[in-house]
């Protein structure tokens, strides 16, 4: 896979993925510029050595069709004031305009495109569209990690029609620290993972089972597993239809010599709200009327242990609800001892890097991933759908 400062990128029109699918406030106004300013070393690198850059973005999901509330003119508003480079803002994706702005724009100069998912032949990736987007193209680079789990069109399907790619800095150190993960860990390697669902993660807890040598749950999905034993959680989260498939990963992890760690104590709650009656139990069954709403102390204390003696640590996916401040004391004491720990830690995106945010240990995390679901699956096969299109 090339990388950008490999390449010759002076007067190219270079087509530049970025993830800039900002949360946007009633107002219209850019709540967090993370995104943004993740893709900034990038930008900067292609207009410092007199690139001609198209910018292109997916914002929300507006199912293929114009929404003004999902446009990229915030972005292109906020791009603006972060570089001193001129920022001009297309009217569209593709079109008889749009390729007038493209031959327009002079060396050091970037034009942002619409919101590629105005078209429903992106997420389709639809050749056709694929190759409008490619029009007079001279290089594709990818920096859009968080996007590069889906096979779109601006992702995937133009690097069939551009004679050269590459990967960005922040593709570039994605790909680097999830490396560390799946082919290079340094053991003792734990894996966390939290978060709702077992079926989400099946995949994901499959390849740790070849590779880690601690998996620690928590959150909603711990109760799957806890059912599949034969335990009453009350009225806690289960999908029943994943128990088999429970069993299934605890015979594994028996046969491949995983620890697999369960929560001991649990904090229960009569509804998953702020302020509702809640206790701490240490034995199932649950009483009928409560559910599993986060870790217990016992358990934080237990997983904080095994945490403390690992080299390498992957992370995604909350304790518990952890948006309530009541229900996020075991996820932030995980998040204070991942920091603590020494280790390489890598952060799997979403709710896991606002949980690293929460505790205030953000600068003690060795590597948090801008994309949740793109983490997980590059864990899960080892590569994605955005990284093999490069590596054509």
């Amino acid at each position: 896979m090339n990388f950008v400062t490999d390449l010759d990128v002076k007067g190219k029109l270079v087509f530049l993925r970025v993830d800039f699918n900002v949360p946007l406030d009633d107002k219209g106004q850019i709540r967090d510029d993370n995104r943004i300013r993740a893709s900034l070393p990038t930008i900067n690198w292609l207009l410092e050595h007199g690139a001609r850059v198209v910018i292109a973005s997916h914002m929300g999901r507006p199912k293929g069709k114009f929404e003004p509330s999902m446009s990229l003119k915030p972005a292109a508003k906020r791009l603006a004031e972060l570089i001193p480079n001129k920022v001009l803002m297309a009217p569209d994706v593709v079109g008889d305009e749009v390729e007038r702005l493209k031959k327009g724009l002079a060396g050091g100069e970037a034009l942002l495109l619409e919101n590629v998912r105005f078209y429903k032949e992106e997420e389709k990736n639809d050749p056709a569209f694929a190759r409008r987007l490619a029009e007079g193209i001279d290089i594709f680079v990818n920096d859009a990690f968080g996007s590069s789990h889906r096979a779109h069109a601006s992702v995937v399907g133009i690097a069939d029609f551009v004679p050269v790619k590459a990967a960005g800095y922040l593709m570039k150190k994605e790909v680097d620290y999830l490396k560390k993960a799946v082919h290079t860990p340094v053991k003792p390697y734990v894996a966390i993972l939290g978060g709702a669902k077992v079926s989400d993660k099946i995949e994901i807890i499959e390849s740790l089972l070849g590779k880690a040598d601690h998996i620690l749950i928590g959150g909603a999905m711990a109760y799957t597993f806890l059912k599949a034993q034969g335990l009453g959680v009350g009225k806690s989260l289960v999908e029943d239809d994943q128990i088999e498939v429970a069993l299934s990963i605890l015979d594994k992890a028996r046969t491949q010599n995983v620890s697999f760690h369960l929560p001991q104590d649990h904090l229960l709650a009569k509804a998953p709200q702020a302020g509702a009656e809640t206790k701490i139990v240490e034995s199932l069954p649950f009483p009928d009327d409560m559910m599993g709403v986060d870790i217990g102390p016992k358990t934080v204390a237990a997983y904080a242990a095994v945490i403390a003696m690992a080299r390498t640590i992957f992370w995604n996916g909350p304790m518990g609800i952890f948006e309530i401040d009541e229900f996020a004391k075991g996820t932030i004491g995980l998040a204070k001892a991942v920091a603590a720990s020494g280790a390489v830690s890598i952060v799997g995106g979403g709710d896991s890097a606002a949980a690293v945010k929460k505790a205030g240990v953000r600068d003690k995390i060795s590597h948090i991933s801008t994309g949740g679901g793109a983490s997980l699956e590059y864990v899960a096969y080892e590569t994605l759908p955005g990284i093999t299109a490069l590596e054509k």
